[in-house]
């Protein structure tokens, strides 16, 4: 008999943390179905080439309905162990009161729409002992903002787990496990250089809650280490 091979559907895999994922679930013996938001060459098609086919490239653009449908058309069928939806956008730190329309659009439909309806298309490819993520963030923590700052990103990370907890209480009965995961302060474009994580430190222990919390069931909302982050 064959053993089983756990397979991922990353979301938003082309750089940076999504790519750093990619890469660590399949040091870890998964096979991936990795994301671009266009079509064109990626370091993701570099890791793909490198991977021995355990690595796939899809295109799926969040913030279009269309394209995550038909990414649910060519996958049908394929069973998946883990989705990880990951992507966000920040328009500065600009208070709320400031924002244009426009801005605070385009930042609650990546953070939060796009996501959900990722999760909602996409879901249930996922085997009933699989997981459902999304990557979270402490600062979408409503208790946890004492100090303000970056006010829309913030909105749209909330908005993103509460549109998450409405939906698992909308399908209490599926038995899936539902996960938001606040990877850290990461040094990427949307962390900024200054950040006290780097990718390297910090996809490890990501990964390694994204697998252990399989079978759990519920929803959860997590740090890297697995720990409970306030609402």
């Amino acid at each position: 008999m064959t053993d089983h091979r756990p397979t991922a559907l990353v979301l938003g895999a082309s750089r940076t943390i999504g790519l750093a994922v990619v890469e660590e679930l399949v040091h870890r013996g998964w096979d991936v179905v990795g994301t671009v938001r266009r079509p064109g060459r990626t370091a993701l098609h570099d890791l793909a080439d490198r991977s021995a086919g355990r690595v796939e490239v899809e295109t799926a653009d969040l913030t279009d309905r269309g394209s995550l449908v038909a990414l649910r058309r060519r996958l049908d069928g394929r069973p998946l162990d883990l989705v990880l939806v990951n992507g966000a956008i920040t328009q500065g730190d600009v208070p709320g009161s400031d924002v244009t329309p426009e801005s605070f659009t385009e930042v609650m439909l990546t953070n939060a729409w796009g996501p959900m309806v990722a999760v909602g298309v996409l879901g249930d490819l996922v085997a009933e002992s699989g997981t459902v993520a999304v990557m979270s963030s402490s600062q979408g923590s409503i208790a946890l903002n004492s100090n303000g700052g970056h006010d829309v990103y913030r909105a749209s990370k909330s908005a993103l787990n509460q549109l998450m907890r409405s939906h698992v209480a909308r399908h209490a009965d599926d038995p899936r496990t539902f996960l938001l995961l606040n990877p850290g302060h990461i040094q990427t474009d949307l962390g900024g250089p200054g950040a006290p994580l780097t990718i390297e430190e910090a996809v490890p222990d990501v990964v390694g809650t994204l697998v252990s919390v399989a079978g759990r069931g519920g929803l959860h909302f997590l740090d890297r280490f697995g720990q409970t982050v306030p609402w």
